[in-house]
């Protein structure tokens, strides 16, 4: 399924000359994977950031050590940050994806669950997207639909 959606973004980057930057964190560079796994790929994607740690995010991304301490690392803002971040590292991308979550199965709260997840969209063109979702399932089913959504999120941004 990946791969389809993969192809699918990949098309619609290459018909608006646009390269692809990702950042990701619950997602362990899954996105990145999807997109290179393509004969092509080097048309349109620049790079892929693995931002597991606050520490990586901060140093590679210049994600604000203050939103994470107010926010947390799993937040609407560190997501926004992460994919205005990964734009301003490169300048061959004219879009990101950025992901950050709690895939589990440890690691979730009551007010940050297992399953939380935020999938962002950068643009040089538009304002940043950001879209929560609450997935249910075991680690890997958790970061398969983030994936997902975040490929979803990307071709409907595209389209």
């Amino acid at each position: 399924m990946h791969m389809s959606l993969a192809k699918q973004a990949q098309k619609y980057l290459i018909e608006k000359s646009m390269m692809l930057v990702t950042a990701e964190s619950c997602t362990g560079g899954m996105i990145a994977v999807a997109m290179t796994d393509i004969p092509g790929a080097s048309k349109i994607f620049d790079r892929g950031f693995v931002t597991y740690s606050n520490e990586s995010k901060i140093e590679q991304l210049d994600v604000p050590a203050k939103i994470i301490e107010t926010y947390g690392a799993v937040s609407e803002e560190t997501a926004k940050a992460m994919a205005d971040g990964a734009l301003q590292a490169t300048s061959k991308a004219q879009i990101s994806i950025a992901v950050t979550g709690v895939a589990g199965p440890d690691g979730g709260s009551p007010e940050k669950p297992v399953g939380l997840v935020y999938i962002s969209i950068g643009s040089l063109d538009d304002d940043t997207l950001v879209f929560k979702h609450n997935f249910k399932g075991d680690r890997d089913e958790i970061r398969d639909q983030a994936v997902t959504s975040a490929f979803n999120h990307l071709i409907k941004a595209l389209s």
